[in-house]
């Protein structure tokens, strides 16, 4: 018994490890139900508190375990599963221009950087070497060095200044790309992807194969979501509307001298929604929302579409007097190019005036805070407008605009149609603070509203930083932006302790998932940019895998079926190792993190007709040493020993082969190569040592004949 009990583990150690290397797969099978179980109860919470406890609680009983799983569980090729093939590039053009001191940007910058991004959009050339080379060419003449606009150089001489630039722009190309790969790694495994390969293709590019997905929006902005979380305070008071009426006079004085001079200025006003109803509507909520509850205050806010000749700036008489309503509206809008284009209003004011205090010289509007709000149609000339130089010199020192994030839903009655309004604000341009001191988040739901929100958690020093900004600004707003839109803009009622917040504005559960991930994987120092995508559909991942299947199976039978025909019981042990082999490819596939494609596929169907061979060579010449008249255990002893050699031979010149193919090849050729070296070993494993094995229990109980599939047996 002693002498079987050896054989015995031989045969069964191998089918537990299988097991227990395909145990992770199970694993992560079930806690995948789980989680989707443990979510849907946090969205029926009924309050918020319970429904981040559920979150939390399983991420805290399962989430390391899931992880593991999944990152040790056997994993389906694209070609499988269906899915997104994408190239991305790293925008190192846009981390040349935020490296650069903002207030030193000029057209020449610009001009060099517009010639730059030209210049490697249809290369692979580095775009830091691009950059200088263009520098000196239109720089230079007039003038300009690159220690004008960053800050980098030292106090060296101007020389030794511009190399320690190009220096530290060279380090930060490089850092941000290899950053780059890392947080898009983190965040591709975090959102669960069976398997990421992800690999650097030339100077700036990183490819990706994601299989599995079936949301190529959500992956979209998944991946290119920079996600530069900053908190900024709000500054939408009296010195911002009086810049838009800067930028009213400034663009009013440009437009009389294009008419002067004969050129096409073409209107605004039709970009601006005129209904009624909507604009009915607009205002109604407009003052649902005026904290100061004046009457007075509510009819004198600066919309320009309900009551131009009121909201108009002056310090005397009305302008527009004794005009019908039609050449009002068209002398206004002549006047004020900027904010006829959208809606302004009255948050709070610093304190109550009264009707007659109220005066709106472009200098002395009303302090507080203001809401400005735009129609879509009106959005590409508003975004135009800012975006000029001069227009930006208008507004406040150190304030910049930025948009919501998701527009709010008007309903035109009369064209039976939707329209889109976003509300902008104006921030401070340096951030108070940044994504940086997030240490967690936990994408959840609001139980007043059942809206989803994402909560945050903060480092000990954001904690207390954050503190401080609350508590030195109640009442006031802070806008939360994450990749220059404004999620939300809360006013601050209370000094906030703990390190806690909260992001609202996503539209569904999903989007809130999307930034939990992309907040707790980390921000990219550079825009990456989808140059490239191809997408596998899940139904031609379903039929790969069904005819790769239907290929498998059938291979395995035939080779069963001619086995037990031509070598009878004989073949029944080469059917069993067989099975176990296959079993053992797959297990090991998922311990190394493999891949199993298609073509891997085919790489088992060889290595089952490779198992098989060496069995042939075995069964053959046990029978030749029968014939010979050896008994049963000689001819059993004499067919492995004298196969052994040509079994290694033909064995170990294949594996050699796939060797290859796996490190010269790429995607498909390395996925069957994988399957072909590891079938390879577990032939070797299974033809020789679990067939021996078997043997040796079978003569072990005294047999003296076996039916190897000759015409007689032969009887020792």
């Amino acid at each position: 018994m002693k002498k079987v009990f050896g054989k015995i583990l031989i045969i069964v150690l191998p089918v537990l490890a299988g097991l227990f290397l395909l145990l992770p797969t199970y694993r992560a099978y079930d806690l995948t139900q789980k989680q989707q179980e443990a979510f849907d109860k946090a969205k029926k919470a009924k309050t918020q508190a319970d429904s981040i406890s559920v979150i939390e609680a399983f991420e805290k009983k399962y989430g390391q375990d899931l992880q593991a799983a999944k990152s040790n569980r056997l994993k389906l090729g694209l070609d499988l599963r269906g899915g997104m093939y994408v190239t991305l590039e790293v925008d190192v053009v846009k981390l040349l221009e935020e490296a650069a001191q903002k207030d030193a940007i000029d057209d020449v910058f610009s001009e060099v950087l517009l010639k730059t991004k030209n210049d490697v959009v249809v290369s692979d050339l580095d775009v830091i070497e691009v950059f200088t080379k263009n520098f000196q060419q239109i720089a230079k003449p007039k003038k300009k060095y690159l220690s004008d606009y960053f800050d980098f150089g030292g106090n060296a001489t101007i020389a030794e200044s511009e190399d320690k630039i190009i220096e530290k722009l060279k380090e930060n190309e490089k850092d941000a790309i290899d950053q780059a790969m890392q947080v898009i790694r983190q965040r591709v495994d975090k959102y669960g992807i069976a398997e990421p390969t992800i690999q650097k293709v030339g100077n700036r590019r990183i490819l990706l194969e994601l299989p599995g997905v079936t949301n190529e929006v959500e992956m979209r902005q998944l991946l290119q979501t920079t996600a530069r979380l900053e908190f900024k305070l709000v500054r939408s008071d009296e010195n911002l509307v009086s810049a838009f009426y800067k930028i009213d006079q400034f663009l009013a004085k440009e437009n009389k001298l294009k008419k002067m001079n004969g050129e096409d200025v073409t209107g605004i006003e039709a970009l601006k929604p005129k209904t009624d109803s909507l604009q009915t509507q607009k205002q109604a909520e407009l003052k649902s929302t005026d904290t100061t509850k004046s009457e007075d205050l509510a009819k004198d806010t600066t919309s320009a579409s309900n009551d131009s000749a009121k909201t108009a700036p002056s310090d005397t008489a009305n302008p527009y007097a004794g005009l019908d309503k039609t050449e009002v509206q068209k002398r206004y809008t002549e006047d004020h190019p900027f904010t006829t284009l959208f809606n302004t209003s009255f948050l709070f004011e610093e304190r109550t005036r009264k009707p007659e205090e109220v005066n709106y010289a472009i200098n002395n509007f009303p302090k507080g805070e203001y809401n400005f709000q735009i129609f879509e149609p009106g959005l590409k000339q508003f975004n135009r407008i800012l975006a000029r130089r001069e227009v930006k010199e208008l507004l406040p020192y150190g304030i910049e605009v930025m948009l919501s994030a998701k527009p709010q839903i008007f309903k035109d009655n009369n064209a039976n149609k939707e329209i889109k309004a976003f509300n902008f604000y104006g921030l401070k341009r340096e951030p108070e603070l940044t994504g940086e001191v997030v240490t967690n988040a936990v994408a959840t739901f609001d139980p007043t509203n059942n809206t989803p929100i994402v909560n945050m958690s903060m480092d000990g020093d954001g904690s207390d930083r954050w503190a401080q900004i609350t508590g030195a600004n109640i009442k006031k707003r802070i806008a939360i932006v994450l990749d220059g839109q404004v999620y939300s803009a809360p006013v601050v009622n209370q000094k906030i302790v703990g390190g806690n917040s909260q992001i609202t504005g996503m539209e569904n559960a999903d989007e809130a998932k999307l930034l939990k991930i992309v907040l707790k994987a980390g921000a990219l120092k550079a825009p990456v940019q989808m140059i490239e995508e191809r997408v596998v559909g899940p139904s031609l991942g379903e039929d790969s895998i069904n005819q790769g299947l239907k290929a498998f199976l059938f291979a395995v039978l035939l080779v069963i079926f001619f086995m037990m025909i031509y070598y009878s019981t004989a073949g029944l042990i080469a059917n069993i190792a067989v099975v176990i082999n296959v079993f053992l490819i797959i297990a090991v596939l998922a311990a190394f993190q493999g891949t199993l494609t298609l073509p891997g596929i085919a790489g088992i169907i060889l290595t089952i007709g490779m198992a098989v061979d060496a069995n042939v060579l075995i069964y053959e010449r046990i029978r030749e040493e029968l014939f010979r008249g050896r008994s049963l255990r000689s001819a059993v002893d004499e067919g492995f020993s004298k196969a052994l050699s040509a079994i290694l031979d033909s064995n170990i010149t294949t594996f050699i082969t796939g060797l290859i193919l796996y490190f010269v090849g790429t995607g498909p050729i390395q996925g069957f190569a994988m399957t072909l070296m590891i079938g390879i070993i577990g032939t070797l494993f299974t033809g020789i040592m679990v067939t021996r094995a078997m043997f040796e229990i079978v003569l072990s109980r005294g047999a003296t004949t076996f039916k190897f599939g000759q015409p007689k047996v032969s009887k020792a």
